[in-house]
């Protein structure tokens, strides 16, 4: 953590989880007592303690910054005070739920946009997540719970972090707990146990928060080599032998296939470019218009570099535009196309296959659930 006094930005520890009841809160409370044991100012800047006597047990004795109430359609909410936690300054704050989505009327609308905001006051933070909540795991965590997570941290920002640190618990030890009333209440736990809390849910996640625990490890292992070898030689790190095209449409597609292609870029530490060709001769609508920016927007939000190109004939003006840039691979999502219509060479896979045979296409297709859900899910 940062020294104490310091005018450099904080330090962010995030504690990654696979579901809730595995000890995230616990741990971070846990840290706050040593923290304070050690002569350490530590402040809980907020928590959620689900009634839990153990979580409880654990916050006695740490300072809590009082929460913020809002009003908002008739319902006072609770939120972190952000500002009371920069006025009081302490050196380490205690955040919970990193993913949580502010009340609107709040400065932010996400917790993790507050948190950031404690970093750039010089103030060190703990919190706690669940890997189902990265952006770019969104699909897969779809297509095997048939869950959509709606509350997402970008990538770019756990990527900040000083430290991520699984809590883990096996899933059959989990259930024991969901059974035993430790995690919920009895009617919301018999509901979990029939829904999201199965143990096959359980056993992907967990493994789906190892190799994203591990990975996070690996990169930072890169980082601090290739910092070093740039030290020892005086020279700027090299290019990436990789760079990757994502090809942005108003298909709804372009969402998963912006998350698969970024995530491949993270692990290839590859360049990465989201690009829209945009016809000269033919005006779109509003709506389709609107799916195109918003896409774009979300590739900008995981720090993809976008442009939008000018060509009629979009095929052509992709492999044209990724030889001048030196990409080396073209993602594009799976186009729906009639079964006649296979025999025509008109859509763009066919004509870029004929065109860059000296490039890798990858064609995403969509994901689909794996089986039905009963709704988002939060936690």
């Amino acid at each position: 953590m940062s020294d104490e006094g310091s005018a450099t930005k904080g330090k962010l520890k995030v504690l990654l989880g696979y579901a809730a009841g595995v000890g995230k809160t616990y741990q971070m409370l846990e840290e706050g007592q040593q923290f304070k044991a050690a002569g350490v100012d530590v402040v809980i800047g907020y928590f959620e303690s689900h009634r839990r006597r153990q979580t409880i047990a654990k916050a006695e004795g740490l300072e809590v910054i009082p929460r913020r109430q809002l009003e908002y359609r008739g319902t006072v909410f609770e939120e972190m005070d952000t500002e009371a936690v920069l006025l009081r300054h302490p050196r380490v704050c205690l955040v919970d739920e990193f993913a949580h989505t502010n009340v609107p009327g709040s400065e932010h609308a996400k917790r993790w946009e507050d948190v950031l905001r404690l970093l750039d006051g010089g103030i060190d933070v703990v919190t706690t997540m669940n890997v189902q909540h990265l952006e770019s795991l969104n699909d897969q965590v779809f297509q095997m719970t048939g869950v959509r997570v709606r509350e997402t941290v970008p990538d770019w920002v756990v990527k900040q972090a000083d430290q991520v640190v699984m809590i883990d618990l096996t899933p059959r030890a989990l259930l024991n707990r969901m059974e035993r009333g430790a995690v919920y209440a009895a009617d919301k736990a018999s509901r979990a146990l029939e829904n999201f809390f199965r143990e096959s849910n359980l056993v992907a996640l967990r493994e789906m928060a190892l190799r994203q625990t591990a990975h996070e490890v690996e990169i930072r292992e890169v980082d601090l080599d290739q910092f070093r070898r740039s030290a020892r030689s005086g020279a700027a790190e090299d290019e990436p032998a990789e760079r990757i095209l994502i090809h942005i449409t108003s298909h709804p597609e372009t969402a998963n296939l912006i998350r698969r292609a970024w995530r491949i870029a993270e692990f290839l530490q590859a360049g990465c470019l989201a690009v829209h060709v945009r016809s000269t001769s033919s005006r779109i609508g509003a709506e389709e218009s609107e799916a195109i920016e918003k896409h774009l927007r979300f590739a900008r939000d995981l720090h993809i570099e976008t442009r939008v190109i000018e060509g009629d004939r979009e095929a052509e003006s992709l492999v044209e535009f990724a030889r001048l840039n030196k990409l080396t691979q073209i993602y594009i999502a799976r186009p729906r196309y009639k079964r006649w219509q296979r025999l025509f060479s008109t859509n763009p896979v066919h004509q870029i296959v004929r065109l860059a045979p000296d490039l890798r296409l990858i064609i995403v297709a969509e994901r689909r659930a794996a089986s039905a859900a009963p709704g988002p899910q939060r936690e």
